[in-house]
């Protein structure tokens, strides 16, 4: 498959370099390492799809543009528009097309996410009563000192997308649940640098928490049930990462547990972008999700604390 790169920054130097020969040029209006400083300057039969790594602004006319022309298209989360009929429009202009529109939840592909999941859907803890996620980094003085960074929701899309991906990933279709927001702070930051909400209105209840506040980046998960626990502290990519399964003692006790640790580079892109080649093979996409996170979001971003 033939691929453009558009947007030359952090991530359009990741997915370059995942992509490695399918790449067949660069698009960036400022980057002067960049092949071509318009989409429009690319001829359309010089690629058959782009990874959009561009701030959130231009991505809705980039992708109308993409999907118009038949060009499969991977995304950098999160895909968000003020209105949401664009992602409607954008759903309905893929299928029409026959075209792929993904957008990159990379983490769905973290070992032990995938581990997770599993053991939930085995049926091996029983009941789910309540799972805690929390997902940090050190990243506030960067973001402020960003020329478009700082600004809008902060935290909230940016690594809150990724939350509530995850757990639509993990439990299922979370449509019809109602998320609330806890605590929304800006500490450092003009823009949210930490928040925390979640939903209690049906089973499992599910609490998050993302912060640009953590020096030492990490993530972890709580899943709490009936018949035990699931822990996973960790991305690989700031590893070890471990996933702990513990089973419970009646009527108390310290419970036996199995431990499983990784120490190794992170997986999830190579896996990812294989996965998008796989998509596109059958013009399969995910905005239905986007359009799930996108209103969620937006509700939550009206809470002023």
């Amino acid at each position: 498959m033939r691929v453009i790169v558009v947007g030359l920054g952090i991530q359009g130097h990741k997915r370059r370099a995942i992509a490695g020969k399918d790449v067949i040029g660069v698009v960036d209006p400022v980057n002067p390492n960049a092949d071509y400083k318009n989409i429009k300057e690319v001829p359309l039969d010089k690629y058959d799809a782009a990874l959009v790594c561009t701030p959130d602004q231009p991505k809705f006319e980039l992708l109308h543009y993409l999907l118009s022309n038949k060009k499969h298209v991977l995304v950098e989360k999160p895909l968000l528009t003020e209105n949401q009929n664009q992602l409607v429009e954008l759903q309905q202009l893929a299928e029409k097309n026959k075209t792929t529109a993904y957008t990159a939840y990379n983490h769905r592909f973290e070992p032990h996410f995938i581990n997770l999941k599993k053991c939930i859907e085995s049926g091996i803890l029983g009941k789910i009563h309540m799972a805690k996620f929390f997902y940090g980094n050190g990243t506030a003085r960067d973001v402020r000192n960003s020329v478009w960074r700082d600004k809008g929701d902060g935290v909230l899309p940016d690594l809150g997308s990724h939350l509530l991906d995850t757990a639509n990933f993990l439990f299922g279709d979370l449509r019809n649940r109602e998320f609330k927001p806890l605590s929304f702070d800006c500490f450092e930051n003009k823009s949210y640098d930490h928040v925390h909400f979640g939903t209690r209105d049906s089973s499992p209840s599910l609490f998050f928490e993302a912060t640009l506040l953590s020096w030492r980046n990490t993530f972890h998960a709580d899943v709490y049930a009936e018949n035990g626990s699931a822990h996973i502290e960790c991305l690989c990519k700031w590893g070890p990462s471990t996933f702990t399964v513990r089973k419970r003692v009646l009527p108390s006790g310290r419970p036996p547990e199995e431990v499983q640790t990784l120490t190794q580079s992170d997986p999830t892109w190579a896996l990812e972008y294989d996965h998008f080649k796989i998509l596109c093979k059958t013009g399969t996409s995910n905005i239905q999700n986007d359009e799930w996170i996108n209103a969620t979001l937006t509700k939550l971003s009206k809470f002023k604390s």
